[in-house]
Parts: structure tokens; sequence; C-alpha cells
């Protein structure tokens, strides 16, 4: 397969040097990630600055940018022959519930899609994951049965349990669960004793029961979860017509 690769966690990240090197043996991959940690830029683009991108190696790039602007410079300014999938990862933290909507390894893999083409994004459910390896033969169990993915739009969101390869119990079709909201921003001062804030840490499980792919990973499976980019609530439509129209 054609692939182009790309992260959230940089270009130097063991995540997707890992995944490269084993895509490597039996595909095509260009490689086009962010020059440093981008972890929770979600969606967004460059738009005021100029973006650069820096040949590492061969098919290996870094770019000063998002995951998102290192997928849309890939397929609309590198490419000559479009690629038959997009990957984002291996990401060093679960991408679960909630996350979606902040992580940039979700966004790399949804402007893949926006741009026309099947993607994948995988994590880790460890934020310092041992078993990486795990994830490298998820993807590559994954990539002979692209090629019959019954639905025309495709993002599968895959998280992977840290656990060794034969400790994995099997694949599920799960559902996103949900958190609880997030912990109240942390307040300190810097040495002059100016105001400062971190964001806090991600709200606990909530919606996190069976079907779910919290429930999955919890249990030593595989999560995949089938993600669309419509973000219109479609049975809201009549109502929101009627209240629109009182």
């Amino acid at each position: 397969m054609n692939i182009l690769l790309s992260n959230d966690d940089g270009f130097l990240a063991p995540g997707i040097n890992l995944l490269r090197k084993a895509l490597m043996e039996t595909h095509h991959v260009i490689t086009v990630a962010p020059d440093r940690d981008r972890s929770g830029a979600s969606n967004s683009l460059t738009l005021e600055n100029p973006l650069r991108l820096t040949r590492q190696s061969v098919d290996f790039y870094s770019l000063n940018g998002t995951p998102t602007d290192c997928v849309h410079l890939a397929l609309t300014g590198l490419y000559t022959d479009p690629p038959d999938i997009v990957i984002s990862g291996i990401n060093a933290g679960a991408n679960l519930g909630d996350d979606v909507l902040y992580s940039g390894t979700v966004a790399a893999a949804m402007e893949g899609r926006y741009l026309g083409y099947p993607s994948i994004a995988v994590s880790m459910a460890h934020h310092q994951p041992k078993y990486f390896e795990t994830a490298v033969q998820a993807v590559l169990a994954l990539l002979p049965k692209i090629p019959d993915y019954p639905e025309d739009c495709m993002i599968l969101n895959v998280n992977v349990p840290d656990l060794p390869w034969a400790q994995i119990k099997g694949f599920q079709v799960t559902r996103l669960g949900q958190r609880h909201r997030a912990e109240p921003v942390i307040h300190l001062q810097d040495p002059r004793g100016r105001d400062i804030y971190w964001i806090g840490p991600p709200g606990k499980e909530q919606d996190a029961g069976e079907g779910t792919d919290f429930y999955a990973v919890r249990n030593g499976y595989i999560s995949i979860t089938p993600l669309h980019s419509d973000l219109t609530r479609h049975r809201a439509l009549v109502g929101t017509e009627q209240w629109l129209n009182t």
C-alpha cells in the first residue's frame, strides 16, 4: 500500500518511528510529522505563518506546524500519486471518548478523511507505553482488511491496551464513551509573582460501560470506533426548525 504516516507527538516520538519501520518492510511510506510535540492541537491549521518542511531522511519530513497541517500539506502539496490510506500514530496516551475532540492524533486522521482518504488513528492507552509493538501488530493486522471496509466514509479510532500482544483478547468495535467534566485549571505563580495556569487533567470515566471504548481497553481488548466528520445533530433538525418558527 501507499501510506501517509503522521502523528501529534512529533517526528522523534518512538511510536511513529516504530510503526514507520514496520510498515516500510512491505509498504511505501511517506512520513510528515510535527517538529515537536503538538498534543491537543485538535484540527487547527496554521494560517498566519509560513510552513517549513524539513527533510529528515528518504520520504521522512518534519513540519513546523500542527498534525492537521502535516496531513494537509502532504496530500495537497507533496504527493504526486495519492496514498491508499492515512495513518496517524502511534500516540503515547489514549484517545477515548471526549478525547477525540482535542486529539491531534485523531485530527490528523480526520484531515485525511476530509481530503478523501480512508484514515486510522492509533493510540496506546498509557502515557508511557511499554508495548508499542502491540499497536504495531494491530495496525499490521488491520491493513489487509482496509480495501474491504464496507463504509464510504472511514475514520477508525483505534486504542490499544498497554499489554504484550499475547495478552490481547482481541478486537472490539465500540462507541465513544464519555468523561466527567475536566478538572479545574491549576493556578500557580511564576518566580516573579505573576499568575500562570496549567490546563487540568481530563475528567474521569462517566459513560464507560460495556460497548464503549473505555470498557474494551480496560478489559484487554483493542477498541475500534468508527468516526465520521459530520457533526450535524440530525435528529434535532425538525425540533430546531419548529423552535425557530415559534
